[in-house]
């Protein structure tokens, strides 16, 4: 990753999310592409494990208006949001121009099935491997061990995780020595929006920077941290730094 504008410690990239997907599946080692958005940042300060997760990651990705606001105020540069959404596709589309292979670890067997339907339809050329793990906190070394060996059987190419931050992150983190795949990422509810039991909100509400809003309406009990605590925390970090009353990093 060379393109890069350094936020509150984090090196987030400025290449467009095809450059990102191109430059990853290109390596011939496995390169991690993580998101970062105010609520992950907020949780990763009470969470080392979590913030060492990120900081390891090869790619951070700007998933969030409010990064793209940090940005602009703090650094003076523009940048385009990437959500994971957005990242999602544009690997399927590359890796479906390929003929290669996607491995799904996360989420219900429901969805995942309902993803298998749909990736036959919309992208033919992909060959593609599930696991639905079972449900718990945490995963034992035994858990591990066999996630790692069911990846490697499936000689994807790539690997998505679906198991919400920073669950998610944290996975990888931990088997990203022994997985062999050319990329990794963790991309939560794109899991849902794509297997349709979760609807994203439209493009006009994206466009206007307004999707955490639709999302909230739709998922009040699971995103009400994420706006009424993480947002506000993340916005006053913003204004530290702006006045010099918090150093950059």
């Amino acid at each position: 990753m060379t393109d890069v504008t350094r936020l509150f410690g984090f090196k987030i990239t400025r290449e467009s999310v095809n450059q990102v997907v191109c430059e990853a599946i290109a390596h011939e080692n496995i390169s991690v592409v993580n998101t970062i958005n105010p609520h992950s940042y907020i949780e990763s300060k009470g969470d080392q494990e979590f913030r060492r997760a990120l900081l390891d990651s090869d790619v951070l990705i700007p998933d969030g208006s409010g990064i793209v606001l940090a940005t602009k105020i703090i650094n003076k540069i523009d940048l385009k949001k990437i959500a994971g959404a957005d990242l999602f596709l544009e690997t399927m589309r590359q890796i479906n121009e390929k003929s290669g292979s996607v491995f799904f670890l996360g989420s219900s067997e429901k969805v995942l099935e309902l993803i298998r339907k749909r990736a036959a339809t919309d992208y033919p050329n992909v060959t593609i491997h599930t696991l639905s793990p079972e449900y718990k906190d945490s995963f034992s070394e035994t858990d591990l061990a066999y996630f790692i060996e069911s990846i490697n059987e499936s000689s994807s190419d790539v690997l998505f995780v679906g198991l919400t931050a920073p669950k998610q992150e944290k996975l990888i983190d931990k088997i990203k020595p022994k997985i062999d795949v050319r990329m990794v990422s963790g991309i939560g509810a794109v899991f849902d929006f794509y297997a349709g039991t979760v609807v994203r909100p439209h493009h006009f509400w994206v466009k206007l920077h307004l999707e955490w809003l639709v999302r909230l309406i739709g998922e009040p009990k699971r995103l009400w941290k994420r706006n009424f605590v993480s947002t506000p925390l993340f916005l006053l970090e913003i204004l530290l730094v702006k006045f010099g009353v918090k150093s950059f990093d």
